[in-house]
């Protein structure tokens, strides 16, 4: 017997929830795009998009995904044959790896593995490496949306400073802007990439980069930058077409105007950070307890290096492909696919899936995810221990408590 009528739920890393405000925002007839009510809203959109880095810099806009971002962000740092210093730590880190390379920009990798965070030390022997100073940028994946490895971006820019390195610092924040701590100009981040379906709660299709007075210094060199990627009238554009390069994304812009309000104005980024904290321990909590029980397990053993908008996990013997296929034609619950865990064919590939709770996400949702693999687990007679529900329940509990909400 199946239960999926009513409401389903994609609880995969990107593209997130919608929140039917914002689905309203962009139910609209198209506006003019010359001047007026278009103008003045993109422009108070890119304060935002300051904001929500956390940065008093530049931004571009562009009408991409974050594959293209990316490219943006290649195109405008580097030259044909320049070298970039590119730290993987999952599968997104040696995708911007490829998008560099077909670019025709040298790469020095560092993988440090699908199960571990960026060690800054390994970096920084990277950078004292480079006498010659040949290296222009380090490329960093903040949380890699595959292994959901969080690195500490923080001392990654300490140790390229302790290096004595000029590199510029380009974060991948894809799957972390809107839900993990980020704080650019703090954390000395020089480019900053993001995109718009993750914790902005959009559909795909805008990319964002971020960029300091320094990386737009260096990019004048560059000679990958073609009229559409660069980002220069993106930022300073003396006429309104100039910051999307043609035709405003118009509905996004009004969809883009509604959730920044709602994260920025409503709800307060410091709040919503500490939601998706404890909605990250909501799940960490289940998988723990499960885990005592069966051959299930977290990716990521250290909390301090789980991203907080998705959790990647394991259930052997091909139980995460079994139970992903059951809670969907089942349950109405669509769950993420374990990106770039095992290669298909491997005897692994079936034992990896990922939980999102990223954007438009609260306790109800979260809880009800847990409970509803919970009785798949049951349905399929995956072994696992007891306790998971209550324990996600606690997690909750404790952190809405009066004494948990009057601490700073």
């Amino acid at each position: 017997m199946a239960f999926i009528a009513g409401r389903t739920y994609l609880a995969i890393p990107g593209p997130s929830v919608t929140p039917d405000r914002v689905l309203a925002a962009m139910h609209r007839a198209a506006p003019n795009i010359y001047e007026g009510e278009i103008v003045d809203l993109t422009h108070a959109v890119i304060r935002d998009l300051k904001r929500v880095a956390v940065t008093t810099q530049n931004v571009a806009i562009y009408i991409a995904n974050g594959h293209g971002a990316w490219e943006a962000a290649n195109a405008n740092m580097f030259s044909r044959g320049d070298r970039a210093l590119v730290v993987a730590t999952g599968r997104f880190g040696h995708g911007w790896a490829d998008a560099a390379r077909r670019m025709g920009i040298e790469v020095d990798l560092i993988d440090f593995g699908k199960s571990a965070p960026a060690d800054p030390t390994g970096i920084a022997d990277a950078l004292m490496a480079d006498t010659a100073h040949a290296i222009r940028a380090v490329l960093v994946t903040h949380v890699d949306t595959a292994s959901t490895a969080r690195s500490d971006i923080s001392a990654i820019r300490a140790a390229i400073d302790a290096a004595g390195h000029p590199a510029l610092l380009a974060v991948d924040a894809v799957a972390s802007l809107a839900c993990d701590e980020l704080r650019m100009d703090e954390w000395g981040i020089d480019v900053l990439v993001g995109a718009s379906q993750k914790g902005l709660m959009l559909p795909p299709g805008l990319g964002f980069l971020w960029f300091s007075d320094k990386a737009l210094e260096a990019s004048k060199g560059a000679d990958l930058a073609t009229p559409y990627w660069d980002w220069k009238p993106r930022a300073t554009g003396a006429e309104f077409y100039q910051f999307f390069g043609g035709t405003a994304p118009t509905h996004h812009l009004y969809g883009l105007r509604e959730s920044l309000s709602m994260l920025l104005d409503e709800e307060g980024l410091d709040q919503v950070w500490r939601r998706h904290e404890t909605l990250a321990g909501v799940v960490w909590a289940a998988f723990e307890a499960w885990g005592a029980g069966g051959s299930i397990g977290l990716n990521m053993t250290d909390p301090a290096a789980r991203g907080r908008s998705v959790t990647a996990a394991r259930i052997d013997g091909g139980g995460a492909v079994r139970l992903r296929q059951w809670l969907e034609t089942e349950a109405g619950v669509t769950l993420g696919i374990g990106l770039g865990m095992a290669q298909a064919g491997e005897p692994a590939y079936g034992d990896f899936l990922r939980v999102a709770h990223m954007g438009h996400v609260n306790a109800h949702m979260t809880l009800g995810v847990l409970a509803t693999m919970q009785a798949g687990m049951d349905a399929l007679g995956i072994p696992y221990g007891s306790g998971a529900l209550d324990a996600a329940a606690a997690v909750i509990g404790v952190r809405s408590s009066p004494a948990s909400r009057a601490k700073p």
